[in-house]
């Protein structure tokens, strides 16, 4: 089995792989002042409600965007688990072309989803990732990441108007009924999710035409099924992205090992 942990901002997807099949994966906040113990403590109550042993981890595969946790999960790797991770970074073969002015910049999630995007169309594409900040990136039909967008991400984005608006109360994301809402919940919740769509879809559009390709759009991330109702500039959403994007590199790296 391969163990793949995605560390975002808010939140780190872990996933577990038999094969080529995910067979479970979990959601788990962020806390980056925790100690490896007691992360080590959350695997294990994880794991074995699943029934799944940490001796049958063989390779386990990181991205983090969170520079104090790295070391805190390699801890936890070797004590636990008894591995060495893999860490995505740009001295991995990711087995795409990097086009960034510096490479080192961009965010390893990014990278990942887009590897994982283009392993399964082979195409063009925009990948939108809905995350703590929304990233929209964009793969040329050769398969070489070109670069793209970053937006602050919904939940920033209400939780900053409920905290610099003092008579503004804090609201789901949820679609009202009405874009012309007639009371204050309701307004918000227009003004939130139609706004964040209409910058979806305005943000798509001016991509395809500075790029000029025909170009598929994927969705990842917490909210991406949520806001794929009302974008129609979405084609697809795959919840699993980043799961499947690391699963695919540990792949490569695991072979070019073997033939070295």
């Amino acid at each position: 089995m391969i163990l793949a942990i995605d560390v975002g901002n808010t939140h780190i997807v872990i996933g577990v792989f038999e094969g080529e099949k995910l067979i479970v994966d979990w959601r788990v906040m962020t806390e980056q002042y925790r100690t490896t113990d007691e992360y080590g403590i959350i695997m294990q109550s994880l794991f074995q409600s699943n029934n799944i042993s940490f001796d049958s981890i063989k390779d386990i595969v990181i991205s983090c965007v969170v520079p104090p946790m790295v070391t805190t999960l390699e801890h936890l790797c070797r004590k636990k688990f008894g591995k060495d991770p893999l860490f995505i970074g740009p001295e991995i073969d990711m087995g795409m072309k990097i086009c960034y002015e510096n490479p080192m910049e961009v965010g390893a999630d990014r990278i990942v989803n887009s590897v994982a995007a283009f392993e399964k169309y082979r195409r063009s594409l925009i990948v939108i990732d809905f995350g703590t900040a929304t990233t929209f990136d964009y793969i040329n039909p050769g398969g070489e990441y070109i670069g793209g967008a970053i937006a602050p991400g919904i939940i920033i984005s209400a939780e900053a108007l409920f905290q610099k608006a003092s008579k503004l109360p804090r609201v789901d994301f949820v679609c009202p009924d009405h874009l012309v809402a007639r009371n204050t919940i309701e307004s918000m919740q227009a003004g939130i999710v139609y706004g964040y769509v209409s910058m979806v879809e305005g943000i798509v559009e001016k991509m395809k035409d500075e790029v000029k390709t025909e170009t598929f759009v994927l969705a990842t991330g917490g909210l991406a099924s949520v806001v794929a109702l009302h974008a129609k500039a979405i084609d697809e959403v795959d919840e699993y992205l980043t799961l499947k994007g690391l699963k695919i590199i540990l792949d490569r790296n695991r072979e070019v090992t073997c033939l070295s």
